[in-house]
């Protein structure tokens, strides 16, 4: 997506907006990711970032059991979400973009918890437009609205430039995700600039939340930031007078070892 023109006019990249800006930190992110992963799938990606569910056959790249589809069942929706993501927070000389750091699989599960059924917000009438400074006020739960907002992406695509998103090029993907930005394209119990906002944001935590989430893939966009990650303690380094750069850590790392047990 593009930037303001004001922040284009300085000179400034997305990736180093977001660098700059510290918009969202690591760690623990609301939301309620199910384990248990049935099925295990991974992204093709090719330059143009179009990406494609498809089954692992265990050769190759390490297998991840985090990249399989909990909520999404049809592939078509998950791809034009993926591709969608990469335009907020594309890849870059600077490092991977949404699509390499598992943003889509992040966002998929956070649909098929709690977050996004609403199960920790009061969601009983009424309902009235809220103020700006009050967010969107909707009887619809967030999987439903991302439901709704991905067709709607199709269809904008389709009556703006007569093909499906996924075969729109950069820069004309932009433009139909900036239609949502600025709430033109018409969408029922909320508006596609709150979709827009409400997607956004879902990115950027995928982007920067703890990879125990299914985002962040080995931590690469805490490594971008110099982000320390979850460390149990800075006392070694509290007398330090120089600035360090600390490599980060995952929840996972303060997991107990398991020992095997001896057959002997």
């Amino acid at each position: 997506m593009r930037m303001s023109e004001q922040e284009n006019k300085k000179g400034m990249t997305r990736r180093e907006f977001i660098r700059k800006g510290g918009y969202v930190a690591g760690g623990v992110v609301g939301g309620g990711v199910l384990g248990g992963l049935i099925t295990q799938q991974t992204l093709k990606t090719n330059k143009k970032g179009e990406t494609s569910p498809q089954q692992d056959n265990g050769k190759g790249a390490e297998v991840s059991y985090q990249r399989a589809m909990m909520y999404f069942s049809n592939p078509e929706e998950f791809t034009v979400l993926s591709q969608a993501a990469e335009r907020i927070f594309p890849a870059d000389d600077l490092g991977p973009g949404a699509i390499d750091l598992d943003v889509p699989y992040y966002i998929d599960h956070q649909l098929a918890g709690t977050w996004g059924n609403n199960a920790r917000d009061y969601m009983l009438g009424p309902f009235y437009p809220g103020l700006e400074t009050q967010g969107f006020q909707s009887h619809l739960r967030r999987n439903e609205i991302f439901n709704q907002g991905i067709s709607k992406i199709q269809s904008h695509s389709q009556e703006k430039y007569k093909k499906k998103f996924t075969e729109l090029d950069e820069e004309e993907q932009d433009k139909v995700l900036t239609d949502f930005e600025k709430g033109k394209v018409k969408m029922d119990g909320v508006t596609s600039k709150d979709f827009f906002t409400l997607f956004r944001m879902a990115v950027l935590e995928g982007v920067y939340a703890d990879p125990l989430y299914g985002g962040n893939r080995d931590m690469a966009a805490w490594k971008m930031k110099g982000f320390p990650g979850n460390q149990m303690s800075y006392l070694d380094k509290i007398e330090a007078t120089d600035f360090l750069e600390i490599e980060p850590v995952s929840l996972t790392a303060h997991m107990p070892a398991q020992k095997k047990k001896s057959n002997g």
